[in-house]
């Protein structure tokens, strides 16, 4: 036991300097086809006084880099003027691009990464969002995770009253209704807009003087608030935002709650409950499986526990004779150990990744894209060849990855596989905030567990059960549409919402 309290506490350490990367056997193309994708990360800090918000904006959305690799962007309060900076890469490229920072140096800052879930790839579409006076003064600026259902025919209504529209991201529609209700007041005209606005969002913003978050009536997506100090706030997606630039954890954003500043009390940071009766906790259960980084706590939940009892609630459903477990690195590693933790049967971490390799080889023909994951994962084969192995993975979604990683066991030498994953089967689409597949593309929506296995090519294979996954959580308060095909607020239209 001792040896697997060593691994769990390596494995975590690992993550307070580097980037968290999912399921490393996946390809640059097919984290874009087979892999619910990453749905944007948002922070935001506030304070009575000036802080380096250049610095400790860029030290919270690195730690959320896994939320959303394809562009980064931040806005920064000082002295009554709104910065707005936003460009494609990593957070740490971007920010090394920025040639003055002292530019963003001052007392508020939102920031987002940024992975597409509406709207195409161009830069207009980065976030944050911002909208400008007839001065050509940005005058209000906002951060959004999440999808909105309705924004389609919001958008139109805006158009016809005159509205004009620079981007084609739902989240711009949530810009433009605070900014038509201004003269509401903050709090008013987010009320106004959270009224009209359908789906799942979490946003964090700022005017001038002021500082806001808030979430919808489902708390769909996750939103944690916490303090540096009595009148220093920040805002992110996960409590590891919070660790990263040494704010103590406060509390989740309530589904249906603003919260926001006033100019006339500075420092202190109020919060109103839209409706209390409308509101509902139903946060995705897919940030726990996959989303969410390991050392996040999210409505109370420790997310590397929630992992590790996946493993021993799948030994617990479907047993089974073997050497050695193994996880794919790294989201299925914490599962690994949970399930030799219950088993008996050894964890080993075979699967051997290069943390220098980066996302953007560029290789014209599959074969080499193939050798590629090799590069990025490379399995111990003394340890596995002649082995019966359990591999343990997050989720299945289209098969492929899947695939390769049994032929790569198989070449390895291995006796036996027996595949287990930690998530339900994937039978439907996600559109509040997550990029899957369409369902005819879902491999779970379209084969029985029989026939998955055998396209696999394994001896056994199994999906932890949705009621179990339920026990795990402690409740059925969540969000399981992908698993049920039920969703806590209608889908909307099925199609792409500015075509």
């Amino acid at each position: 036991m001792k040896s697997l309290d060593i691994h769990k506490s390596e494995y975590l350490k690992q993550f307070k300097d580097q980037t968290y990367g999912r399921n490393l056997f996946r390809t640059q193309e097919e984290e874009r086809l087979d892999a619910p994708n990453e749905e944007c990360g948002i922070f935001g800090l506030y304070s009575d006084n000036d802080l380096d918000t250049f610095s400790l904006s860029q030290f919270g959305l690195f730690a959320l880099q896994h939320r959303g690799q394809e562009a980064c962007g931040i806005s920064v309060l000082k002295d009554g003027k709104i910065t707005n900076m936003k460009d494609e890469g990593l957070v740490l490229d971007v920010y090394k691009d920025i040639q003055e920072p002292e530019t963003f140096m001052g007392n508020s800052a939102i920031g987002h990464t940024r992975y597409t879930t509406a709207g195409d790839k161009k830069k207009y579409n980065f976030q944050p969002f911002f909208a400008k006076n007839e001065y050509d003064q940005i005058i209000l600026s906002i951060a959004h995770n999440g999808n909105l259902t309705n924004a389609k025919e919001l958008k139109a209504e805006l158009e016809a009253e005159g509205v004009v529209f620079r981007a084609t991201s739902d989240s711009e529609v949530i810009l433009r209704l605070i900014q038509k209700n201004l003269d509401l007041g903050l709090r008013g005209a987010i009320k106004a807009t959270m009224e009209k606005i359908e789906g799942a969002y979490s946003v964090v913003g700022m005017t001038r003087n002021k500082f806001f978050a808030f979430r919808d009536f489902n708390g769909i997506r996750p939103l944690v608030l916490g303090a540096i100090d009595e009148k220093s706030y920040v805002v992110a997606s996960e409590s590891v935002a919070l660790d990263a630039v040494g704010a103590q954890y406060v509390r989740d954003i309530l589904p249906g709650e603003i919260i926001y500043t006033n100019e006339n009390e500075p420092g202190k940071l109020h919060s109103y409950m839209m409706d209390e009766a409308k509101g509902k906790q139903r946060i995705c259960s897919f940030e726990y499986i996959y989303f969410a980084r390991p050392d996040s706590t999210l409505e109370n939940i420790n997310v590397y526990e929630i992992r590790e009892k996946s493993g021993e609630k799948i030994w617990e459903q479907a047993p089974v004779d073997a050497d050695v477990v193994i996880g794919v690195p790294d989201s299925g590693v914490p599962a690994a150990i949970g399930f030799s933790k219950a088993s008996g049967i050894p964890f080993r971490p075979v699967l051997i990744k290069n943390r220098y390799i980066g996302r953007s080889f560029i290789v014209p023909t599959q074969e080499m894209r193939e050798r590629v994951v090799n590069l990025k994962l490379n399995p111990i084969i003394s340890e596995i060849k002649d082995k019966r192995v359990v591999i343990i993975d997050d989720s299945i979604v289209r098969g492929t990855t899947s695939k390769r990683l049994v032929k790569i066991l198989k070449d390895a030498g291995v006796k036996e596989i027996h595949f287990r994953s930690v998530s339900p089967p994937i039978i439907a689409p996600c559109y509040l905030g997550i990029d899957t597949p369409s369902k005819d593309d879902l491999i779970s929506a379209n084969m029985s567990t029989e026939e998955l296995k055998n396209y696999l090519g394994v001896d056994s294979l199994e999906f932890l059960s949705t009621d179990n996954l339920k026990e795990i959580l402690g409740s059925s308060n969540h969000c399981f549409g992908c698993f049920t095909e039920e969703y806590p607020v209608g889908k909307g239209e099925e199609v792409d919402l500015f075509n």
